[in-house]
């Protein structure tokens, strides 16, 4: 072969390698291609996961089924985010009615654990992990109350993804690895938890497969006698009998009269999108009061990457956040003026304490006027769409285990304070305050995009951050999520701690030097991190051309997928 040949076919190639190359090209960051499908799509943060909630979608199943076995195949194979030991909340748009439902299925406080045994006892707060921590798992009966309304197959058929794969095992993919041998020292210790999750006496390792026998077993038995067998039958026997015997409160009758409750979703509108999300005792509603602080300034000429953008959304966060702290809670024990939050004018008034030259070191909460999850998401042909967040709260939850049963169950009761007279002070049976939040997007009244940003108090700022990406920015489903996110952490806490001098801005790498040394002569003070910054799956609808686009998190193991 001569060498003039040989020329055109290295300049051949290396057109081909740049070609390649240019979706990154201009960008601080990298992105992939949006998946694209007509007939069915499904995101979530575990490729398995995906491919079952499609393969329940192509077996005639609706999103709803799709996404309970997708769920209980995430509650396997990512036990350090979510589990049947705890609770769920969801947003469904049902196409054949062409409306939106909420489900808030969450558990409450044990009836005959009183605030007097905490303070009587030295507790400044509720324990992380532990009995104490352990409320109702509320997912469970979450997942029979959205089969009843949309499923259409067997939730025998729903569960047997999971099944199989808990009997014959899953190879265990680079993430979840990191986070179960982070997990090991501090949850071995809790009886049961090493027979469950260290069988041969260590956390398996990236590639090992994993099996989980008595996860089978449960769910086999939910699969075959339904809900009740979880909250009535032997299954809740275990779980009380072992909180009880290791020092806790929870009661077969919190148990048995656990119930979840179908809730309106509330709504702000930006800038010609409705976002909604659900009331409390969730944290959705922050999502909305920031958008309508933002929706006041220019954010689309300031650019995503601008100082002037970054300091306007975190003191935004500030603001919305010291009214969570102060006013989000159970509905049932306090009055929450959820309308009043969420309305522009408050946000008009709110949005007059913010300096656009100097950060702030405090702000009060508003006088109104009258830690780890996964979050899917599945549409189906039909068009219902379903957008589902679960979660154990810190990982693999308090680390009690029940034995014979394969999960670990919950410490939602954290979240409560201890502090007398605040909304959110613990009562016997209520819901602790959550952090895990649905979103939802409609644009004139049509399903528009289902999405999630997973991880504690991230997400309100993660879903701000998404939807100015798209609407503001242009970015498109995948860049969105994609793109460099900020973080403030700091504000005031559900919990009682308070903001101290301002709290502390992480910015993700990719944004720029100049953007930082800003914010710093604006009073912010900025902190590297690497891994504050949540995990996002969403899948938008495009009526025109009657496909789903689908977008997963590039800083995890998630998938989108369809067919």
């Amino acid at each position: 072969m001569n060498q003039k040949i040989l020329f055109s076919l290295a300049a051949i190639l290396l057109t081909l390698q740049l070609h390649a190359q240019d979706r990154i090209t201009g960008h601080n960051f990298a992105t992939r291609s949006e998946v694209v499908a007509q007939n069915g799509m499904a995101a979530t943060s575990h490729p398995l996961a995906t491919q079952v909630a499609i393969d329940i979608l192509k077996q005639g199943g609706s999103a709803v089924d799709a996404a309970i076995a997708a769920n209980a195949s995430l509650g396997l194979m990512e036990p350090t985010g979510c589990g049947i030991g705890g609770d769920l909340f969801a947003i469904i748009w049902d196409a054949e009615s062409r409306q939106l439902h909420g489900l808030n299925a969450s558990g409450r406080s044990p009836k005959s654990l009183t605030i007097d045994y905490f303070l009587e006892n030295g507790y400044v707060l509720i324990p992380q992990r532990g009995p104490l921590s352990v409320s109702v798992p509320g997912t469970v009966d979450g997942w029979f109350e959205m089969h009843e309304k949309f499923g259409k197959i067997d939730m025998e058929d729903i569960l047997r993804p999971a099944i199989e794969y808990a009997r014959k095992g899953f190879p265990v993919t680079e993430l979840i690895a990191y986070y179960l041998e982070r997990s090991a020292p501090i949850l071995s210790g809790f009886p049961n938890f090493e027979e469950t999750y260290m069988p041969e006496g260590r956390m398996p390792g990236k590639g090992e497969l994993f099996r989980n026998p008595y996860l089978a077993n449960t769910y086999e038995t939910i699969g075959r006698e339904g809900r009740d067998a979880f909250y009535q039958g032997e299954i809740a026997r275990t779980i009380v009998s072992y909180i009880n015997e290791n020092g806790g409160f929870l009661s077969y009758d919190d148990m048995a009269s656990h119930a979840s409750e179908w809730v309106e979703p509330v709504s702000a509108n930006y800038r010609g999108y409705d976002v909604w999300q659900l009331p409390p005792n969730g944290q959705g509603i922050a999502v909305l009061q920031i958008l309508n602080i933002l929706e006041n300034y220019d954010i689309a000429s300031k650019g995503p990457y601008s100082p002037e953008y970054i300091h306007l959304f975190v003191e935004a966060k500030k603001l919305a956040y010291e009214d969570r702290a102060h006013y989000y809670a159970d509905m049932d024990f306090s009055p929450v003026p959820v309308r009043e939050l969420i309305s522009k004018e408050y946000a008009r008034d709110r949005r007059q304490l913010i300096d656009p030259s100097r950060a702030a070191r405090h702000y009060d909460p508003g006088i109104p006027e009258s830690p780890n999850t996964i979050y899917l998401t599945v549409a189906d042909e039909d068009g219902n769409m379903v957008s589902l967040i679960q979660s154990n709260y810190r990982g693999m939850g308090s680390g009690m285990t029940p034995p014979g049963l394969g999960f670990v169950l919950q410490n939602r009761g954290e979240g409560f304070t201890l502090e007398p007279g605040r909304f959110n002070t613990y009562e016997p049976g209520k819901r602790p305050f959550h952090t895990i939040i649905p979103g939802f997007i409609t644009k004139d009244g049509e399903p528009y995009m289902s999405f999630g940003v997973m991880g504690g108090g991230m997400q309100p700022q993660g879903h701000v951050q998404i939807v100015v990406n798209m609407i503001d920015f242009g970015m498109n489903l995948q860049e969105a999520g994609d793109a460099p996110r900020i973080h403030h952490r700091g504000s005031s806490e559900p919990t009682g701690q308070q903001m101290k001098n301002g709290g502390i801005v992480n910015l993700e790498s990719g944004f720029p030097y100049e953007t930082i040394r800003a914010l710093m002569e604006k009073g912010h003070t900025i902190q590297w991190a690497s891994g504050p910054f949540g995990g996002y799956q969403a899948i938008m609808r495009d009526p025109e051309n009657g496909v789903y686009y689908g977008a997963s998190e590039s800083r995890k193991d998630g998938q989108a997928a369809g067919y």
